[in-house]
């Protein structure tokens, strides 16, 4: 009795049967997800982000309402201030979470070496920065409108019987909330373009508090008449005309604030293209 033993497949059948894997930008982005909410930093940031801007707004409304019942005296600037100022109270703080976040989505990568594996994935490298920008900017701009909205209303309640009193029906209010959140999502989205620059997490967030925070209080100390010209457009106050209930002749109106604001992510985040393009990981 003879027995045949079957001839193994040929190698182009073999390779046929196996799945076509390719690249897309779809693809990336559902992997730029899933590595954003796998990190415990992501959630830890994401919930001080938004504590600290419905904290410190709620702290501010009862801070005022008392000091009105009291008839305790207030600065100037706070005694003009409105439903929707207090409950942007803490953009401030709430700001540096988001951005400092934003940093470590893109530079932690470089610190732990994953960033090879992510690049060995995609090589053409650009698509990854894009994902880690939309996917990030997104989350933080959702988290800064729950934030600014839930705080609003919360504030509506406490002050609704003193002149700071606002309703979202008021004039530029819903305007200035949205505009608070879509201010935060584009620092995020900045963050996101340092640390890609940078490539390391304390230089990322040193530039970034720098420019946020440092930069404004150094433009204090130039001649009055140079102020006027720079300080508009530095992207901190460009970001804050953005959410401001009233302008005058020393701010940017909210279309300009918004158009400069983007004028220095844009920028940011072709200098973060440009390295990753031109360099190695």
């Amino acid at each position: 009795m003879t027995t045949t033993t079957p001839a193994p497949p040929a190698p182009a059948a073999a390779q046929s049967a196996r799945p076509a894997y390719k690249v897309t930008g779809r693809r990336v982005l559902r992997s730029e997800w899933a590595k954003l909410w796998s990190l415990r930093s992501t959630w830890i940031t994401l919930g001080l982000g938004l504590v600290l801007l419905v904290a410190i707004g709620l702290i501010a409304a009862a801070q005022y309402h008392s000091r009105i019942t009291s008839g305790e005296r207030m600065d100037r600037d706070f005694a003009q201030a409105t439903a929707v100022s207090l409950s942007l109270f803490g953009i401030t703080f709430a700001q540096l979470a988001l951005g400092v976040l934003g940093v470590l989505v893109t530079a932690g990568e470089y610190s732990t070496g994953m960033i090879r594996s992510t690049l060995a994935g995609v090589p053409r490298r650009l698509p990854v920065l894009w994902s880690k920008a939309v996917v990030y900017g997104l989350v933080a701009l959702v988290v800064a409108l729950v934030g600014v909205f839930v705080t609003f209303v919360f504030d509506s309640g406490i002050l609704s019987d003193t002149h700071a009193a606002m309703t979202l029906s008021g004039t530029g209010v819903v305007r200035s909330l949205l505009g608070a959140g879509l201010y935060l999502g584009l620092v995020g989205v900045l963050g996101v373009a340092l640390g890609a620059v940078l490539r390391s997490v304390a230089g990322g967030i040193a530039v970034l508090v720098g420019v946020l925070m440092l930069i404004p209080g150094l433009i204090s100390l130039l001649p009055t008449s140079w102020q006027g010209d720079i300080s508009p457009y530095l992207p901190s106050n460009a970001g804050q005309s953005m959410f401001a209930l009233t302008h005058d002749s020393t701010t940017l109106s909210p279309t300009a604030g918004l158009l400069v604001f983007l004028g220095w992510t844009v920028l940011a985040l072709a200098a973060a293209a440009y390295r990753l393009k031109r360099t190695d990981a």
